[in-house]
Formats: C-alpha cells, sequence, structure tokens
C-alpha cells in the first residue's frame, strides 16, 4: 500500500475540513463516487458530502476510506522541539485557573485577527 505523501493541507487547500479535499484527490486516482462508495458501503451521496465537506466521516469509516483507495494511513510521533521546552516547563507550573486565563487570552487574541482579516478582505472588495 502506498502512504499518503501530504502531512499537512493539499497544496492550495486551506486549513479546516482537510479530510473532503484528500477523500476526493485520493478516489480520483481511480474510482467514481459510486465505485468509492460501493467499496465502503455507503452511498455515492454521503460520499459527495464527505468531498464537499458537508459532512466528516466517522473514525472507522475513514479507515475504511482510506484501505478502499489502497492507501495506508501511518503516524508518527515526533521528538518535541528543544526550543519550546522552556515554554512546556513554564505552562507546567501553571495552575489550572491561569491556564483557563491564558487560554481565554489567546481565543480572544485569535479572535481579534481574524475580525482584522475579515474587514480587511471586506475594505479590498469594496476598492
Amino acid at each position: 500500500m502506498v502512504t499518503h505523501p501530504h502531512p499537512g493541507p493539499l497544496p492550495g487547500r486551506e486549513r479546516g475540513n482537510e479530510r473532503g479535499p484528500r477523500i476526493q484527490d485520493a478516489r480520483r486516482a481511480g474510482l467514481t463516487q459510486a465505485q468509492l462508495a460501493r467499496r465502503v458501503g455507503t452511498t455515492r451521496s454521503t460520499i459527495s458530502r464527505w468531498e464537499s465537506g458537508e459532512s466528516t466521516p466517522s473514525p472507522a469509516t475513514l479507515n475504511r476510506l482510506i484501505g478502499a483507495c489502497g492507501l495506508d494511513l501511518r503516524i508518527a510521533l515526533a521528538q518535541p522541539d528543544p526550543a519550546e521546552a522552556s515554554l512546556i516547563e513554564r505552562n507546567l507550573q501553571l495552575t489550572p485557573t491561569e491556564r483557563l486565563d491564558q487560554l481565554v487570552r489567546t481565543v480572544a487574541f485569535i479572535r481579534a485577527g481574524r475580525a482584522a482579516l475579515a474587514r480587511r478582505r471586506g475594505a479590498k472588495r469594496t476598492a
């Protein structure tokens, strides 16, 4: 079996639902939606919904999809980056309340960044 060569998102694909595009790319290597559906034991419309990101297959079904496409799933664990060791140590010293506060601040920062990007994109469209 061949291992899928892409550990991250496929080129040109945004992060988020990466499974749909990967299912579609693997299937296009030689199977129609109907053929893949028969191999996995589902319907063509279900395959279509997975590929479009409308729904997501369960982990067990995803494993069957991988096998039906002639692929093999392998997960490798990597050593932690030594540059992050001090960050890990600092976070381990925090109390649960401090960790939660840090998480809340991080989420607020990310939301503010997304809002700024949305405003920027909106300004470019109106220009």
